[in-house]
């Protein structure tokens, strides 16, 4: 029998199936790699069978040595019949092909970036300036308008992001290395169980880039120590800065100076990630955790957004310059009304801090698009929320964040991925310990093996892929920060107080311990709030009637009241997993 070699079918006829995957190797912690194998596309492993088959028959019809008449014919009757088969091949091929790559896509599990801002507020106007988030993110999906910090202060709030615990549990209690901040302790026990491990160990491929910790990289382990769980580390050493920084890029130090095009934070954040999904395995989910700046202090805009909002002044209504005298002590030492100088400090740094949030709306409006050209953007989901909330000149006091009203607690959260409906407004209570369970949730984690006290709230933005249950109390609070020794420039204060400004108003002390029982659903808004000072200080507040707080309703209220708030305040303090989340 003669063979006869066929043509090798052409590209374009497999041309809509999908592409080779090629080997891409990714970092992982150790000498451990990530590889995504090489394969041939399915399509074109079934038509080299096909061609194979067809090669095969033809020359079976070319060959007449001992073959007779009747074969003849059949042989040119299946000669007949083969240009109209092998399109049926290919496209049968093709759909085997297409249903594979469904099958495939549906397997992996979502991708998820976190957008975490630093001290945003959004009672006071903090999300004005981002038109492009709300658009590309919140009117995409879901805008939680009852979004709560359970610490209003950077580390042990992002403490509690990471861990999903309350900051009782995972003990980092200021922003101070004796306050737990990245201390060892924090490093060998809640950090080493924090979400990002947890991802990794889903074959996430895992990317921060950002203000990590305050005191991250100054002292125990410095820009040596890579937390556990990150592929790509692009951490910031110490607190927030625009310019001249020093960053731990995968555990080496890596020094920035002050070029706009070379150095401004926001926009290496943004560029990072788009290059780390440029080179990202197709074969796996991703997440990425971007921590920007803004609008944090020391609210360096981008060249090209220095002369916006020139006009706007920090907003002058609720409790802007009241005086807090049924307040705790250090509420009743501000100056009021406060000075023009005050006033006009505080309206230059609303003012910037808006201005540094336009590059962060930037990152937003680029990270959206980069997902569309990747043809992942259906596929992930987007949160963007802050680590607390701030204050600009709420009862006298100049700016800063720390204490227990809603607009230091109070954070934006939006969200937009697979199953969340868009133009949501969604009214349930969510805490940034909810953070973490509601990520785990998303990429498959059993949350019953993991402990935290937050609640997974996929439910309530994505009804149709979970289940779940609404909180009906929940705990804020806050360990206050001092200098043991007296300021020398305010020495009728006294020591034990710290952030204090020229004129001797201070923002935080020692004996700013306070923890809080805020209770919010269809019949109630309050809030019970207890202080760890010589006083017994309480503080109650009705904010159906009084929003703004500006009234301490603790005299007024019924004896057996404050003692059943006093109890769950008690239960809520010393809670732990599941009893965080069952207590009414």
């Amino acid at each position: 029998m003669t063979t006869t070699n066929l043509t090798p079918l052409p590209q374009t006829s497999v041309s809509h199936c999908p592409a080779t995957h090629f080997t891409h190797l990714t970092p992982r912690a150790g000498n451990e790699t990530s590889q995504t194998i090489s394969r041939a596309p399915v399509c074109v492993r079934v038509l080299q069978q096909e061609a194979r088959w067809s090669r095969g028959l033809m020359a079976g019809l070319r060959s007449g040595s001992g073959a007779t008449t009747r074969a003849r014919q059949r042989g040119h009757r299946a000669a007949g019949t083969l240009p109209t088969l092998l399109p049926l091949l290919l496209l049968t091929c093709c759909v085997r092909c297409s249903a594979a790559a469904a099958a495939a896509a549906a397997a992996k599990p979502s991708n998820i970036i976190l957008i975490l801002a630093d001290d945003q507020d959004v009672l006071l106007g903090g999300m004005t300036p981002m038109k492009k988030t709300k658009a590309l993110i919140g009117d995409a999906g879901a805008t939680f308008v009852n979004a709560f910090t359970v610490t209003p202060l950077c580390c042990p709030s992002r403490s509690s992001i990471l861990t999903g615990q309350y900051p009782h549990n995972h003990e980092v209690r200021n922003n101070s290395l004796s306050g737990n901040c990245s201390s060892l302790q924090w490093q060998k026990g809640p950090e080493s169980t924090a979400f990002p491990r947890y991802l990794y160990k889903q074959k996430y491929q895992t990317f921060f880039a950002g203000k990590y910790l305050n005191q991250y990289g100054k002292k125990d382990g410095d820009v040596g120590y890579v937390p556990p769980g990150w592929d790509q580390w692009h951490a910031l050493v110490g607190n927030s800065q625009y310019y001249n920084y020093t960053l731990s890029v995968n555990g080496k130090e890596e020094k920035h100076g002050d070029s706009y095009e070379k150095d401004y934070f926001t926009d290496l954040i943004t560029n990072r990630s788009l290059r780390f999904l440029d080179d990202r395995s197709p074969q796996h989910p991703f997440f990425l955790m971007l921590s920007p700046p803004a609008p944090h202090s020391p609210w360096t805009a981008a060249p090209q957004y220095q002369k916006e909002f020139a006009d706007v002044k920090a907003p002058r209504d609720g409790s802007f310059d009241k005086l807090g005298k049924d307040k705790h002590w250090l509420l009743r030492q501000p100056v009021n009304p406060m000075p023009d100088s005050s006033l006009t400090f505080l309206d230059s740094a609303y003012r910037k801090r808006w201005q540094t949030l336009l590059s962060v709306d930037d990152m937003v409006e680029l990270l959206v698009k980069k997902l569309e050209s990747i043809k992942e953007l259906d596929n992930t989901y987007i949160f963007y929320t802050s680590d607390n909330g701030y204050h600009t000149g709420q009862f006298s006091l100049p700016i800063d964040k720390r204490q227990l009203y809603e607009f230091d607690i109070r954070v934006p959260l939006m969200v937009r991925g697979p199953g969340i409906k868009p133009n949501q407004t969604l009214q349930a209570p969510v805490l940034n310990i909810d953070l973490a369970p509601t990520l785990l949730d998303i990429s498959g984690v059993n949350l019953s093996s993991v402990n935290v006290d937050g609640q997974s709230f996929l439910s309530q933005m994505a009804p149709s892929l979970r289940n779940g249950t609404v909180r009906p109390v929940f705990l804020v609070e806050y360990t206050g920060e001092g200098h043991p020794t007296t300021d020398p420039a305010c020495p009728k204060l006294g020591p034990g107080l710290s952030q204090c400004f020229p004129d001797c108003v201070c923002e935080d002390a020692f004996n700013n311990t306070y923890a809080c029982v805020r209770t919010l659903n269809k019949d109630h808004d309050l809030q019970y709030c207890e202080f760890a000072d010589t006083e017994s200080f309480v503080e109650v507040y009705n904010l159906v009637s009084d929003p703004h707080q500006l009234e301490n309703v603790w005299k007024k209220m019924d004896p057996t009241f404050l003692q059943a708030m006093n109890q769950q305040l008690i239960k809520l303090q010393s809670c732990q997993g599941d009893s965080c989340r069952d207590i009414k």
